[in-house]
């Protein structure tokens, strides 16, 4: 097991910063998410860390090694690919066995290595077919036990399940974590998808444009989004607009519409804020330490074991989630409706431009 840490690492493609100095600190044994859209720099970041890519400045330690400048094959990091990458006329067995033969390992330690591998990603007794007579679920567990085989310092996987459907995506994200937790590796992954993240993650950092926004556990990140960002890309939520129109400390009156909320916390100097409110944080009955506002009712939509109630507040929309079938009852548009949400909810953040 090694750590891996990342000092104000820059990364400049014709000039242009994919990655703008982050700096992240992945603990032994975890499984650490880098979590972002589309050109944000998280394959760039995974790259840099598997040494396909050099960083433009800044240093990167295993352990307390650094391997900024380090080939791939010195560094102990064996990148996953989203493709696969698999050989096509070579056999499961020949897959899987491909780095211990370039390192010469002898030929029985290599078939013991190979059977534990094949083990180990539950595709024992599949060693004599070829990649195009698997299923794209069976291809990736052959991916990663050739990943595995070689025992690496870290193991990076970069987008591996965006090709499959979503029922073997939820099979392998669980196979994934499990093989994680049964060997204690140091595993960095990269995705864009918000529920993968949370569903397999120790910690997760999501990123935007080249940058860090946040690092934290799935509940923090979820729960205490640190911008506005973060707290937009991570689930469906509530940003609503406001101004900041008295203070008391860290306590603040804030106004949207015609709607003035007190006591919320908020650390911030910026009277521009948003308000981030998750959706199940938004109750149709009284609840202690409450604010209340009153509306309409816009829709009414039923998801099975949950049902969201949008209603509109001026020209806000705001939506609330409810798994109680009896607070829904007889709701139809245009009826009046209350909101009620607890003040520690209501999450105060100064609005990104």
């Amino acid at each position: 097991m090694v750590d891996v840490r990342l000092e104000n690492v820059v990364k400049e493609f014709d000039g242009v910063q994919a990655v703008k100095g982050i700096n992240l600190h992945i603990k032994h044994g975890e499984l650490f998410t880098l979590l972002g859209p589309s050109g944000c720099g998280k394959t760039t970041t995974l790259r840099m860390i598997a040494g396909l890519d050099y960083p433009t400045s800044g240093k990167i330690y295993f352990g307390d090694q650094e391997v900024t400048y380090l080939p791939s094959y010195e560094r102990g990091a064996v990148l996953v690919f989203q493709n696969y990458a698999l050989w096509p006329h070579m056999t499961v067995f020949d897959n899987v066995a491909y780095g211990l033969k370039l390192k010469k390992v002898p030929k029985e330690e290599i078939k013991k290595k190979v059977e534990w591998a094949l083990e180990l990603v539950k595709l024992k007794g599949f060693e004599n077919r070829y990649p195009t007579q698997l299923s794209g679920g069976q291809q990736q567990r052959v991916a990663i036990a050739r990943a595995l085989v070689v025992e690496p310092k870290v193991l990076l996987l970069d987008e591996p399940l965006s090709n499959l459907d979503a029922k073997l995506r939820l099979e392998m994200r669980s196979e994934i974590r499990r093989i994680q937790r049964e060997l204690g590796i140091t595993v960095i992954y990269v995705t864009h998808d918000q529920e993968e993240a949370m569903a397999i993650s120790d910690r997760i950092a999501v990123m935007n444009v080249g940058t860090v926004e946040q690092v934290g556990t799935p509940r923090d990140i979820y729960e205490r989004p640190q911008s506005e960002f973060v707290a937009s890309f991570m689930g469906k939520t509530n940003v609503i607009p406001a101004k900041v129109v008295e203070r008391d400390g860290n306590k603040v009156t804030v106004e949207f519409e015609s709607f003035r909320l007190d006591g919320l916390y908020y650390d911030g100097d910026k009277d521009d804020v948003v308000l981030v409110i998750r959706p199940e944080r938004i109750k149709l009955h009284p609840v202690e330490n409450a604010v209340s506002i009153e509306g309409t009712v816009d829709l009414v939509e039923y998801y099975g074991f949950f049902t969201e109630v949008v209603g509109l507040f001026g020209d806000t929309r705001i939506i609330a989630r409810t798994i109680s079938d009896r607070e829904v009852q007889g709701l139809r548009p245009t009826q009046p409706v209350t909101f009620y949400i607890n003040r520690e909810d209501i999450i105060v953040l100064p609005k990104q431009l």
